[in-house]
């Protein structure tokens, strides 16, 4: 097996240290930066317009400002119930691999990185909880197929596995990058965005070099077909991650009739397709750059 220890190179070892070092300075505890506010606004968006799942659309003429103002409340809760349910299925996998053969080099930043995402688990929760009274289910899971369709192969599982938690986390951040910026929010959401957005800037450092170097062995072990399985795996994990930020549930709660043909016709407009693009940008382009995908086209999200 190339465990991780016998692949890391004296610059991961560097990186490493730089950011245990950086996620000791900035450290914080959430339970005493957060002072939530009794509620939020109702009458001020709580999402960028822009990041709402029916922006450009044809669909989103249909609506009122106040109803675009209440999808967005519901929009936002939804992302933050995304990222409850995210950060739980990615704390599974680095738990089950902290301290385990293979894993000693990286086990020390894994410690910042599991005490990180449960405290960002919390509070996302927490505002979900209070300012929209429930978190949104996770939708129907991922098929988390250990090797893309290779076969049982453990190299391969340790590669899909740091690979879904840094496409989650890059997304997120397109996310939380903007909102952080935008003066039109309440300064609760945009501290929850930032703080998170600061973290994750170590974690997504961090699964670059993690991913680039359980790469490497594949890159040269496997066939071209078996490297497009896992490419094709990957892709379809992007298409299900954009999928979910159209919750019929959420259209319910907004108020809008017909929430699943709301979602179908927003979901089909083609006006879709350039903004779905911008949020994956950065990760496509990564993935692209080293080599573990051939193009940067999506399968359609559907």
């Amino acid at each position: 097996m190339a465990a991780v220890d016998t692949l890391a190179t004296e610059r991961f070892g560097k990186i490493l240290a730089r950011l245990q070092e950086k996620a000791i300075q900035d450290y914080y505890n959430p339970y005493k930066t957060f002072a939530w506010p009794d509620t939020l606004p109702t009458d001020a968006p709580w999402m960028t317009r822009e990041l709402t799942s029916t922006h450009g659309t044809a669909a989103r003429e249909e609506l009122t400002e106040a109803q675009l103002t209440e999808l967005s409340r519901w929009e936002s809760v939804n992302f933050y119930s995304l990222n409850v349910h995210g950060i739980r299925e990615l704390l599974t996998e680095v738990v089950n691999r902290i301290h385990m053969p293979g894993f000693e080099v990286p086990s020390d930043f894994f410690h910042h990185f599991i005490g990180e995402e449960n405290e960002h688990m919390w509070f996302f929760a927490e505002f979900c909880l209070r300012y929209g009274g429930k978190l949104y289910p996770t939708a129907v899971p991922f098929k988390a197929a250990s090797s893309g369709g290779t076969g049982v192969d453990v190299d391969v599982e340790h590669f899909l596995v740091f690979s879904r938690i840094l496409l989650f986390e890059e997304i997120v951040d397109h996310y939380n990058l903007t909102m952080a910026d935008d003066e039109h929010l309440h300064d609760t959401i945009r501290q929850v965005n930032r703080i998170h957005h600061r973290d994750e800037s170590r974690h997504i450092a961090f699964g670059r070099e993690l991913v680039s170097l359980l790469y490497e062995p594949l890159r040269e072990r496997l066939d071209a077909e078996q490297r497009r399985e896992v490419a094709d795996y990957l892709k379809r994990y992007i298409t299900y991650s954009l999928q979910s930020f159209y919750n019929p549930q959420v259209y319910k709660d907004a108020g809008i009739g017909d929430p699943l043909g709301f979602r179908r016709r927003v979901l089909e407009d083609p006006a879709r397709r350039a903004h779905e693009r911008k949020a994956v940008r950065k990760p496509m382009g990564f993935f692209a750059k080293a080599g573990i995908f051939e193009d940067e086209e999506l399968p359609l999200v559907a």
